[in-house]
């Protein structure tokens, strides 16, 4: 974790992790108590806030299989994810290995293939062309789900909310402004990307959701591994599931760039360190920021310049 203080002490960050934490709210930490102190003018506006999700962040990193009863005797199982993975058979397989605690580590990764699979049977994943066009509106999970013909017993929804949290800010920004037009072409800034890598292949579902829309994401995170920094990843299909009779098994992704609905390109760094070069070829659409922690940085205010200067239709 960066030091809170980045950018806003005139000394530089101690050697080292940032491993002191704000004692009421825990959520932010620090490099020494010279730079807590510094950015105590910051962070006591919002250090009430953080606590109280800081309350129940237990709760949500395990939604949604906060519902499900673990057996209480079993101290094998370390998590009711892990209880949750195994339970349908999907532990430690394709799309779903980062889900639990014992997954792959996302800084380590070396390998963002595209090529995971649902592990799932056809009927419980959404691994082929929908059946009917997209509603104008999808306004929940419920509403998802029954346009793709999914039971609700299906856990595809764990994944989904990367693709369908885009789909929701752009839909919620085209209520706000008469700005997006359905262009043929969507460009987004992804910024802080983590777990969400070794889970690339679920951004195909954008492909139904946009339907004859060329969607271009960069992904911008210092969890990008170097080796793939620069890397452009393209998605013509649909993930596909454990049905060898399946028609997914059979349907050949293009690798013809023009074709290709999603183009992901990664990019190793800081959004704020990043953002001239990103600009030069990408002026986005939409700026969605789920991890980003840009404005612990000197730079964050020239960054806000460079989105003006953009004109782009919405941050969230």
């Amino acid at each position: 974790m960066e030091c809170a203080a980045k950018g806003l002490a005139a000394e530089p960050c101690a050697g080292g992790v940032a491993d002191r934490r704000c004692g009421s709210c825990g959520a932010v930490a620090y490099c020494s108590r010279a730079h807590q102190i510094i950015h105590w003018r910051v962070h006591k506006e919002e250090c009430e806030r953080f606590a109280e999700q800081m309350r129940r962040v237990n709760l949500l990193s395990q939604f949604p299989f906060t519902f499900l009863e673990p057996p209480t005797l079993n101290h094998e199982l370390p998590s009711t994810r892990f209880f949750f993975l195994q339970t349908i058979k999907l532990h430690e397989k394709g799309l779903w290995k980062s889900e639990c605690i014992c997954g792959s580590d996302v800084a380590s990764a070396k390998d963002l293939s595209i090529a995971a699979e649902w592990n799932l049977q056809s009927s419980l994943c959404p691994c082929t062309e929908p059946e009917n066009p997209v509603p104008a509106v999808l306004a929940s999970w419920e509403d998802y789900y029954q346009w793709r013909s999914l039971p609700l017993h299906s856990p595809v929804a764990v994944l989904l909310h990367w693709p369908l949290t885009l789909y929701h800010c752009l839909q919620l920004y085209r209520l706000q402004t008469s700005k997006y037009d359905g262009q043929d072409t969507l460009c987004i800034h992804y910024l802080g990307p983590e777990k969400e890598l070794l889970q690339l292949a679920t951004f195909g579902e954008l492909r139904a959701l946009f339907p004859g829309v060329q969607i271009h994401i960069e992904l911008v995170g210092p969890e990008v591994p170097k080796s793939r920094d620069g890397e452009v990843v393209n998605i013509s299909r649909y993930a596909r599931c454990s049905d060898e009779s399946c028609c997914c098994k059979s349907s050949v992704g293009s690798e013809d760039s023009s074709c290709t609905a999603v183009r992901l390109k990664l990019w190793k760094g800081f959004y704020h360190e990043r953002c001239s070069d990103i600009m030069k070829d990408s002026k986005p659409h939409l700026i969605v920021a789920p991890n980003a922690g840009v404005a612990a940085y000197s730079s964050w205010m020239p960054t806000i310049a460079d989105w003006d200067s953009c004109n782009f239709y919405g941050l969230l």
